[in-house]
């Protein structure tokens, strides 16, 4: 019986550490991604597009745009999405996504590799900028039948010039570009990875604890309860 409770308890301890890592939505396995993919030069990863391989790998170098366009404290930017958000049955629901983009890449040395930034998406990993409200700061944008009560926030997510870069995708030969693929999306973060991985936390560090604390934990009880079972049917 006790290596039955033990495989019982592991198995529950397990399916914990699934339900906690599933609450961080569409984060997780961005950051899954961005810990176990395999990462290639740039000058690699073109090589890849020429031979027509559909690797999905990592890249690491300095953005590389064509006419940049300023923000407000005139950094140069090469991408910028505006999304006006409000809050519904306890989630936040894009109303409005707006984006201004110029042709930009990943430059390492003389090799480049352009980016797809129409294929980014939940992929971008940048600190946002917020401005938080109701419906009635922004009454021409938000349909009738919300009350003016409603939480609204205007979320600003940018990528300068002048920044490094690690990106996430498939390279593809259309003047070696890096895009989504293999059912995968497109990952682009100007953050280092402990940064980045904090962000798609939601800046919280007690879930990820409590997560790697239930999988160690529910392992080691179904590995124990395991073997003592074996053990058993073996004397």
């Amino acid at each position: 019986m006790i290596p039955v409770a033990l495989l019982v308890a592991g198995l529950a301890a397990l399916g914990g550490a699934a339900l906690v890592l599933r609450s961080f939505g569409p984060g997780y396995r961005i950051g899954r991604l961005l810990a176990t993919t395999v990462a290639v030069s740039v000058a690699d990863a073109a090589s890849l597009a020429r031979a027509g391989s559909a690797d999905y790998v990592r890249i690491d170098g300095r953005i590389d745009g064509d006419d940049e366009f300023e923000d407000e404290h005139h950094r140069p930017l090469v991408f910028r999405r505006r999304r006006l958000e409000v809050r519904r049955s306890g989630d936040w629901q894009t109303l409005d996504d707006a984006r201004e983009a110029v042709r930009f890449g990943i430059r390492d040395g003389l090799e480049a590799v352009d980016v797809d930034s129409d294929a980014l998406g939940p992929g971008l990993v940048v600190i946002p900028r917020e401005a938080v409200g109701t419906a009635a700061d922004v009454p021409d944008r938000i349909p009738d039948d919300l009350p003016p009560s409603t939480p609204t926030r205007l979320r600003i997510e940018q990528v300068s010039s002048v920044e490094h870069a690690i990106v996430l995708g498939v390279p593809v030969l259309a003047e070696v570009r890096i895009t989504a693929g293999r059912g995968r999306p497109l990952v682009l973060t100007t953050l280092e990875l402990p940064e980045a991985m904090r962000l798609l936390g939601g800046g919280r560090r007690a879930r990820p604890a409590i997560a790697s604390a239930l999988l160690v934990g529910g392992l080691a009880l179904v590995l124990f309860g395991a073997g003592w079972a074996l053990l058993g049917g073996i004397r």
